[in-house]
């Protein structure tokens, strides 16, 4: 007989009203983890886990990242859900701000159970390199709305101007940053989802 505990499932819809402070200490909670737990998960330290349980701090994507992986969980998971309505009214998105680095994504599907996803994000010129590469291969297309969009992949780098798209597997990834004095609004799909 096995002794390993097992790893309960993270609820599939977190209370509208929480912060991502608060969905991430519940969901440290259910995995009986403990912050110097994660913070050895994650390589971030405990008193910067604890600014971000207590709202007092938001973590960049790359930790909001880690966090995520450590927890078993995709990172827009510390967001509102929406319910099972396959329409996503522009109002009632699930949205990722941070500030600190004028990046801003919300996701334009209900949820993430599924095979695509689908995201609109704004960057500030700022915020410098905004990718994620997948831990797994994805098929991704980015279409630019509005300014430009640097997108450096193994095989070059590219300077897209709003209408222009591109297409690429994930792990070919390695940067995505607004190009010139303005945000940029982009639209990317992805295969599986990479949050």
């Amino acid at each position: 007989m096995s002794t390993s505990k097992a790893r309960p499932a993270p609820r599939s819809q977190p209370p509208a009203e929480t912060g991502i402070g608060t969905r991430l200490r519940e969901r440290r909670k259910e995995l009986d983890f403990s912050l110097q737990d994660l913070a050895q998960r994650t390589g971030l330290t405990a008193s910067f886990l604890s600014l971000v349980e207590r709202d007092r701090n938001q973590p960049s994507l790359d930790s909001l990242r880690r966090i995520a992986d450590a927890l078993q969980v995709p990172p827009f998971y510390f967001t509102h859900a929406n319910g099972i309505n396959p329409v996503v009214r522009r109002t009632e998105r699930v949205r990722l701000t941070f500030p600190k680095n004028g990046v801003t994504s919300e996701l334009l599907i209900p949820n993430l159970r599924g095979r695509l996803e689908v995201i609109i994000t704004r960057a500030r010129p700022s915020a410098g390199n905004t990718a994620l590469p997948p831990n797994h291969d994805t098929e991704e297309c980015i279409l630019v709305l509005e300014g430009q969009l640097r997108v450096k992949l193994t095989s070059g780098e590219y300077l897209l101007e709003a209408g222009d798209s591109i297409t690429f597997h994930g792990p070919n990834l390695q940067e995505i940053a607004a190009g010139g004095r303005r945000e940029a609004v982009f639209l990317s799909a992805s295969t599986p989802p990479v949050f």
